[in-house]
């Protein structure tokens, strides 16, 4: 790790929204095509110089930073080994990440809550597991200035935004509207929500078209400093410690249990990953960039993005019961499965991360 940390230029996604999506992102994907022939168990662990592969998803967002840094400067890569063939594949949206993994087109993912729940459901809890965290925090409830909201209580007849219906900033929205005694249109209130990509609810909020919007970082840092907008509530003051998932990686059933020793790589990786972050949060805001431009093009200010640093934690904790109150969240107001609420209970499986971190002297996930 340290001689790629003397380097003055590091190359440095995650996050979304459901979790965190930066959906204005132009997408980097490789043709699912091309992975297409690849078996998802890559044979058996019997032979050390069996060259096995991961395919692996991401998106180019600062809650999924670890990926971003680590795929990008071939870190993780060195950790994986010579004996692992690893093939990236960058989305723009959760359900797309979901899409490809229980189609078998690759093997694991960063990915936001909601995304990850979602799939766990309509597979009847056969195709995936969590197998680590990834981020914490990291979105926020921003209005205009000029909007004339000062409470809760000025919410009647305005509009709202979040980055897609039914991602993970879509459900924190309409539940704190429904807290506050607040129904959306469509279910005979008087407050209109909009799902709108975030780069152009940056847009609507400069034309006063929207009155604000839930949205993960870096747009609440972006929508403070070049929309008009100020923060009128940071989402971590909702839950518990201030802590809740925004992201977290997820891997095939068959592809954990046919090749622990890699996920057991990727997650040795991962964790080295997200402390070096959490210790040099200047120098990865500089990796991050780095990485960025090369996958989008395009860069962030740092400003913002360090703002946006402030607000979101990298952990490798999955904060198992913040998923669980999200799940219930995304139940109630109908995104989950009519009927009786679905059993997510065991869709965790976090034993190769634990003895990644008792290796590492660091404190088990209970």
């Amino acid at each position: 790790m340290q001689l790629r940390r003397n380097k003055s230029a590091i190359s440095l996604a995650a996050i979304i929204i459901s979790g965190f999506i930066v959906a204005s992102f132009t997408p980097f994907s490789q043709a699912f095509a091309q992975n297409a022939s690849n078996d998802s168990t890559n044979g058996s662990q019997g032979s050390t110089n069996t060259v096995k592969t991961l395919r692996i998803g991401y998106f180019p967002n600062i809650n999924h930073a670890q990926a971003v840094i680590g795929f990008g400067s071939g870190e993780f890569q060195k950790a994986l080994g010579d004996n692992v063939k690893v093939q990236t594949t960058v989305f723009n949206a959760g359900p797309s990440a979901i899409e490809a993994l229980l189609a078998k087109r690759i093997d694991a993912t960063y990915v936001g809550p909601n995304p990850a729940i979602n799939g766990y459901v309509v597979s009847d809890g056969k195709d995936l597991k969590i197998v680590a965290g990834v981020s914490s925090g990291g979105a926020v409830f921003v209005v205009r200035n000029d909007a004339g909201i000062n409470s809760p209580k000025d919410f009647a007849n305005k509009k709202f935004a979040s980055p897609q219906l039914g991602n993970t900033q879509d459900v924190a929205l309409r539940k704190y509207l429904l807290n506050n005694g607040y129904k959306t249109v469509e279910n005979g209130g008087n407050v209109t929500v909009v799902p709108v990509a975030n780069s152009d609810i940056l847009t609507l909020m400069l034309k006063k078209e929207i009155d604000g919007a839930w949205v993960p970082e870096p747009w609440g840092a972006k929508l403070e400093k070049e929309g008009n907008g100020r923060i009128f509530l940071d989402e971590r003051s909702l839950w518990p410690g201030g802590k809740f998932v925004t992201a977290s990686i997820i891997a095939k059933t068959d592809y954990l249990k046919n090749n622990p020793d890699v996920i057991k790589k990727l997650l040795t990786a991962h964790v080295n990953e997200t402390t070096w972050i959490n210790d040099h949060k200047e120098e990865a805001i500089k990796s991050f960039n780095t990485e960025l431009k090369k996958l989008t093009g395009k860069t962030i200010a740092e400003d913002e993005l360090r703002d946006a640093f402030s607000r979101l934690v990298f952990t490798y904790d999955p904060i198992r019961q913040s998923l669980f109150k999200l799940a219930d969240n995304a139940y109630d107001l109908g995104f989950l499965a009519k009927g009786k609420k679905p059993d997510i209970s065991e869709i965790y499986d976090l034993g190769v991360l634990n003895n990644v971190l008792k290796e590492k002297g660091l404190d088990r996930i209970a």
